[in-house]
């Protein structure tokens, strides 16, 4: 749609072409630091030393020490292995002339005692018990300004989020001397954490039971943060909450409802939805780098592993609450972005890993570094609630005409479930009529007001018609606000515009039916991964089958056949479905679709029906569920009879 309307401008009003439009590696480039063949380098923690060095703590248990990882001497930096031996290393920071890392089941303290380069010492500065489930990661740590660190636990799967062993799905301060306070529970899969320019903690979480989305959330002591599992460990000593499982509702109303029925339940600042902004939100970092990466000093990025990319998030307190919101930033990492560290020129380093969770990135690891070149996006900067809108500063100025149209803009709230089914579509969806426009003299702010403001809500603002005062559009023309509170003050006076009402969702979506019975029984299953577990079927032409799929895995899937040169195509169209996505069970509507099942959850299975063609050739089914389809693929092989 954003491309058809830059070639309508370019052919009637005269704005730069197809050719020009602006493009993400522009203005941010991606570097690959080269990786030894004989290293797996599955990065699980990354952290800077002061003499430049770069610490890399994989999930096969090493930490390796990069010399010049920036690559300003040498195009090979070089690799020397600190340590061997640790148990999924998920989290590193370097502190007090030695590197703490967290392993499943301890925080640990790692020193080079005689100067060559190579931990001589192996410390546990604190343990916890650990059941064995595989989904039981540990987080961190990461250092606080008086020198204790956070700790935070993954819940395992048992077909739902368990807290199967003390602690688990809690966020935990530990000293240096092993000294222990329990900080906050109701994380599930709390993959990434950082502070905020003003040093207060944030978590990054992840979609799943009682997880409508990813989202990132402030995090205090005594806050309860969504999934109610870790609450079974609230009656322990030093825990700073007593609510229980049991007192958390499971009706399915939005989570800032059952807030205010609870008020230990702290809604997440910023949400970022669900396979538009990605999938698997990961690694937080605030800019410090006072400009050297553009012009977003003081906001934060957050990693996703699922969708290899980057987003940049704008937060801003109203009534004491953060809030703000979400943008794209950087797509297009060679694996899974799981953690970021700042290097010391400025730019980011991007440590990545796929195996076991999968990424659009098809490299099963990297190491690369983002970095800015110095020319500037034509970007929403940020984004800042008012009392009957949203007030837009941009990056550089706009084009007043345009960005004084109201047809320039599409805005739709929406929310989510919480309830304990996995993950939710959006639900709640309502377009608002954008009733005026305000643009600055100097075209870089953009006052819009709107209609009936949604407290609780999340805002998609999107401004395709807003370009650049050279004619440009920006470079991400959506962001998605959280509002969790709206502030006080006078509305802007203007007349209602009369605009068409935005178009909704259409309801009907088809899923096949199964007859009494089929001439072939077909059976799919998931393995880990990311994949099917059967891969290839032949089957004579025109023959009537009967497709079973069993989601055996603990995320969505679905089961789509298509035409053999149409996957890459429908995988695609899947992943442009936005907020309809969910609600259309990532099956979009074309031709080369033979059959599909729904989005199932896990645990679930269905059944679909169809005749194959006549012809003989190949029909390849995928998971068009965002960020899957790369590697969750098979083939159906109808051969003549």
């Amino acid at each position: 749609m954003k491309t058809l309307l830059i070639l309508w401008m370019a052919l009637f009003i005269g704005i730069p072409c197809l050719s020009q439009i602006p493009q993400e590696s522009e203005y941010y480039r991606i570097e690959t630091i080269p990786i030894p063949q004989n290293i797996i380098l599955e990065v699980g923690g990354m952290s800077f030393m002061p003499d430049g060095r770069l610490g890399v703590a994989t999930r096969r248990g090493e930490i390796w020490l990069i010399d010049d990882p920036v690559m300003s001497i040498s195009s090979r930096p070089h690799f020397h292995r600190f340590a061997i031996g640790l148990h999924e290393p998920l989290g590193l920071a370097w502190h007090n002339h030695s590197f703490y890392t967290t392993q499943r089941s301890e925080l640990t303290r790692l020193r080079d005692l005689n100067g060559d380069a190579t931990a001589d010492l192996h410390e546990t500065v604190y343990s916890w018990p650990l059941d064995g489930n595989y989904h039981e990661y540990s987080y961190g740590p990461l250092i606080q300004a008086d020198g204790s660190m956070v700790v935070m636990l993954n819940l395992g799967w048992i077909g739902y989020g368990a807290s199967l062993s003390r602690w688990r799905g809690w966020a935990l301060s530990i000293t240096e001397d092993g000294h222990m306070t329990p900080i906050a529970t109701g994380m599930r899969s709390p993959a990434g954490m950082g502070f905020n320019a003003q040093g207060d903690l944030f978590y990054a979480e992840n979609q799943g039971d009682w997880i409508a989305s990813g989202y990132i959330t402030h995090v205090e002591v005594g806050d309860f943060v969504g999934n109610p599992a870790g609450l079974r460990w609230s009656g322990e000593k030093g825990s700073p909450l007593s609510l229980k499982p049991e007192e958390i509702p499971d009706t399915g109303e939005p989570l800032f409802m059952v807030a205010k029925e609870i008020p230990k339940l702290k809604p997440p600042a910023v949400w970022i939805p669900h396979t538009i902004l990605g999938i698997s939100t990961s690694d937080i970092v605030s800019d410090s780098t006072d400009g050297r990466f553009g012009p977003f000093a003081g906001q934060v990025f957050v990693g996703d592993q699922g969708h290899s990319k980057i987003t940049r998030v704008f937060l801003e307190k109203v009534n004491g609450i953060y809030q703000g919101a979400a943008f794209a930033f950087r797509e297009g990492f060679a694996s899974g972005v799981l953690r970021m560290a700042w290097d010391p020129e400025g730019g980011l380093m991007v440590g990545q890993t796929s195996r076991g969770w999968g990424a659009t990135g098809q490299q099963p690891y990297a190491l690369q570094r983002l970095v800015w070149t110095g020319e500037i996006p034509f970007e929403m900067h940020s984004m800042q609630a008012m009392p009957d809108g949203f007030l837009i500063t941009l990056t550089k100025p706009s084009d007043i005409p345009s960005a004084s149209e109201v047809s320039s803009y599409a805005v739709e709230s929406f929310t989510y479930h919480y309830h304990s089914s996995y993950g939710s579509p959006p639900i709640n969806i309502m377009g608002h009529q954008v009733r005026g426009v305000v643009v600055s003299e100097d075209g870089m702010e953009i006052r819009l007001a709107l209609d009936d403001l949604r407290q609780g809500y999340i805002y998609s603002i999107t401004a395709d018609g807003v370009l650049s005062d050279d004619g440009l559009p920006l470079l991400h023309s959506s962001a998605y606000y959280t509002l969790n509170q709206v502030p006080e003050g006078s509305p802007l006076e203007m007349k209602l515009v009369q605009m068409k009402p935005p178009v909704q969702p259409d309801d009907d979506v088809v899923v096949p039916s199964s007859p009494e019975s089929s001439d072939i029984q077909l059976t799919v299953g998931t393995l880990p991964n990311l994949r099917f577990s059967h891969t290839k079927f032949t089957v004579g032409a025109g023959s009537h089958v009967s497709l079973t799929f069993h989601n055996d895995d603990d995320m969505l899937h679905n089961l789509v056949i298509v035409e053999h040169d149409a996957a890459d195509e429908i995988a695609m169209a899947a992943l442009q479905l936005g907020l309809r996505g969910h609600e259309m069970q990532y099956v979009p509507d074309s031709d080369a679709i033979l059959a599909h099942t729904g989005l199932l959850e896990p645990g679930d299975s269905e059944t679909v029906v169809f005749y194959v063609p006549d012809q003989s050739g190949e029909y390849v089914f995928i998971c068009t569920f965002p960020g899957h389809a790369t590697t969750m693929r098979g083939a159906i092989q109808v051969l003549t009879k």
